[in-house]
């Protein structure tokens, strides 16, 4: 749900036209603040993986993501990053053994076809290289779902410091980049500072930490769902800040999504209540 509110600071606060800056004070000074506090340094194998979680869920997905905002409207880019939880279900059966379940790909349509009655629109234009982007980063953001789920966190660290290990190692591999491609502004007003502490310490700091303790605890369909919520947010916000208009077929769009994220629920919900049941006993 805070993810939802990228889409609106990204347009009203940030310096227009430069996503791998956006990217990368998003990522890097909550992450070295986490490393710095929780001392949390890789070991051994963890080097190779904190960093391939880092660009899954970091580097290379924060990159296309702003990309994406800046290519297309808020709401194509949200209808295109739907296609998420499909790549994640594909990618679980190989790396997680996990089976495709009917259930889960009817949830799959119901909630795509939800996000597309919240936020498309008439007049709603798509380029091809924004399109793109926005699937790229849907399938990196799902590779580093499933592999977060496969590989779960190095022995003895916390997940602060496992939340602050990925947001540095995305971080650092933009920074470069970021030099290099877009440099630096030439000022930043106060509404920009004000934007980016937002992401960086809301978007990335808490949200992350709460999202990796989400995909240890529940199954990956029921983390990857919840990502609907996001273009639900996105809209509810625009409404309330932007004066955007909320028509009927919206709130049938809103309905839409909420059943597709209680559809996958529903089992997860039943084996925590057993599990309960079965520790009382």
């Amino acid at each position: 749900m805070v993810w939802g509110s990228t889409y609106l600071v990204t347009t009203e606060f940030l310096p227009t036209d430069r996503p791998l800056l956006a990217a990368t004070v998003r990522a890097l000074p909550a992450g070295i603040v986490l490393m710095l506090v929780t001392r949390t340094w890789p070991q051994g194998s963890w080097w190779f993986k904190a960093a391939a979680l880092g660009a899954l869920n970091i580097g290379l997905f924060f990159f296309l993501l702003f990309f994406t905002a800046y290519q297309l409207p808020g709401g194509v880019a949200a209808l295109v990053g739907s296609i998420q939880p499909l790549f994640v279900l594909l990618l679980g059966v190989p790396l997680l053994g996990e089976r495709i379940r009917m259930t889960h790909i009817v949830a799959c349509a119901v909630g795509a076809a939800g996000v597309g009655l919240l936020v498309l629109r008439s007049t709603a234009t798509l380029t091809v290289i924004g399109v793109f982007a926005g699937m790229a980063g849907a399938l990196s953001m799902a590779a580093g779902i499933v592999l977060t789920k496969r590989w779960g966190r190095p022995d003895g660290v916390g997940l602060l410091g496992f939340t602050g290990l990925q947001l540095a190692m995305g971080g650092v591999m933009l920074l470069p980049v970021t030099l290099v491609v877009e440099g630096l502004p030439g000022s930043v007003s106060v509404p920009n500072l004000a934007g980016f502490a937002y992401l960086s310490v809301i978007g990335a700091l808490v949200a992350y930490a709460v999202w990796f303790r989400g995909i240890q605890r529940l199954p990956t369909m029921v983390v990857s769902f919840l990502g609907f919520l996001s273009p639900l947010v996105a809209t509810v916000l625009g409404f309330a800040f932007l004066g955007e208009a909320l028509s009927g077929w919206q709130i049938v769009g809103a309905v839409l999504v909420l059943g597709a994220v209680f559809l996958v629920q529903r089992p997860s919900i039943g084996a925590l209540q057993n599990s309960s049941r079965k520790r009382k006993r």
